[in-house]
């Protein structure tokens, strides 16, 4: 480096922050609007953790969820132990438990034995598994040793672990939502893309179709559909059937906004630019209007996904969505609709919380996308 740019770069004073908004690009002054709503960063960050841990639910979960531990049905929720007999802390344990029936009722309770003590370890040994589906191994992070169990939500009514079953029904309740608005956003870009850009005939066509879908409720539609899958279909069909019924429903309000941007995009100056300088429609339409309000499209995505994860969940509650032996929370609510069941297991219903935590997360950062991506929102 020679001496004058040595003293030119002394001389230049650093970018205040105004020349980094004046330079930044889009994304980045997203990104910079977004981070300051701690709200919706918290929920972005929580949904990250969120995917990760039912990516790893095998190994997280202390049994495979489809184990039957017929000894230990309708178990409650084991009680972790930070003293001992004597009362000093110890490293948390759990007692043996021990399932007695009562002569009168014909009820099981269960009691702890104290005589066997089973500290609670990590990376554990126990059943075999295969890890992300690529390599067989039997370790747990979580478990006590063999002979002691471990349910950490208690147990459902053929004695397999809740927790487990919590984790690993994550896998299609979130993914369903990720692929179904997938699904909704190719179909309301499309529809709405030429809707709006082109209008005419195929735009009155398409708005009376939307008007018709959104004017039956969603949940007798989604039920009507549901109901023509055939009952002998396996597990994946009977989750892209679900899939694409709520796709089906859900890209309507998709298609809405983006008609609504194209139409106030299109006789824009840079759309009639890249027109006389010979850009084709194609180009016109993904090089130039698309990306313009790609940051509303990710707010719109982000609010439609709760929707698909509350439809799935309606439909495998109500029975009419997926069924035994596939895993996902609405299956799990599905065995606390007995009130009997219900009174003497509570913790049945545990698989509502995850359901309300994601979609709150989801609606929040959706919320921070919205805003940031509003340059006269504060």
């Amino acid at each position: 480096m020679s001496q004058q740019e040595i003293l030119e770069q002394q001389v230049t004073p650093p970018a205040s922050e105004d020349e980094k908004v004046y330079v930044a690009s889009q994304a980045q002054l997203v990104w910079w609007r977004f981070r300051k709503h701690k709200v919706a960063l918290g929920s972005a960050i929580l949904l990250i953790v969120l995917y990760t841990i039912i990516i790893l639910a095998d190994f997280l979960g202390p049994y495979e969820p489809r184990t039957n531990h017929v000894k230990y049905i309708y178990a409650p929720p084991a009680k972790i132990h930070l003293r001992d007999a004597e009362g000093r802390f110890v490293w948390p344990f759990v007692y043996a438990t021990v399932g007695e029936m009562d002569p009168n009722s014909l009820r099981v309770s269960y009691v702890e034995d104290k005589s066997q003590r089973f500290p609670i370890g990590f990376f554990v040994p126990g059943e075999k598994y295969k890890f992300l589906g690529l390599f067989e191994t039997n370790v747990h992070f979580i478990g006590v040793a063999p002979g002691g169990t471990l349910f950490l939500t208690g147990t459902d009514g053929q004695g397999r672990d809740m927790f487990s079953r919590i984790l690993a029904g994550g896998r299609i309740s979130l993914s369903i939502g990720l692929v179904g608005i997938a699904m909704s956003f190719f179909l309301g870009i499309l529809i709405g893309g030429l809707s709006g850009y082109y209008g005419g005939l195929f735009d009155t066509v398409t708005q009376r179709v939307i008007e018709l879908i959104r004017g039956v409720p969603d949940v007798p539609l989604w039920m009507a559909l549901s109901a023509a899958l055939p009952p002998k279909w396996p597990v994946t069909r009977v989750y892209f059937g679900i899939v694409i019924i709520l796709s089906l429903i859900g890209w309507t309000g998709l298609a809405r906004v983006v008609r609504g941007k194209f139409m106030s995009l299109r006789e824009e100056d840079f759309v009639m630019s890249a027109r006389l300088a010979g850009a084709s429609e194609v180009r016109i339409v993904f090089r130039h209007m698309v990306p313009s309000f790609t940051s509303h499209l990710i707010a719109s995505i982000t609010m439609s996904v709760p929707g698909m994860i509350l439809g799935e969940t309606s439909l495998s509650f109500l029975g009419l969505g997926l069924r035994p032996p596939a895993i996902s929370w609405g299956v799990l609510l599905a065995e606390s609709q007995k009130i009997s069941v219900l009174a003497e297991s509570p913790w049945l219903l545990l698989p509502a919380i995850p359901i309300i935590i994601v979609v709150l997360a989801f609606n929040f950062m959706g919320d921070g996308i919205r805003d940031a991506a509003d340059p006269y929102s504060r």
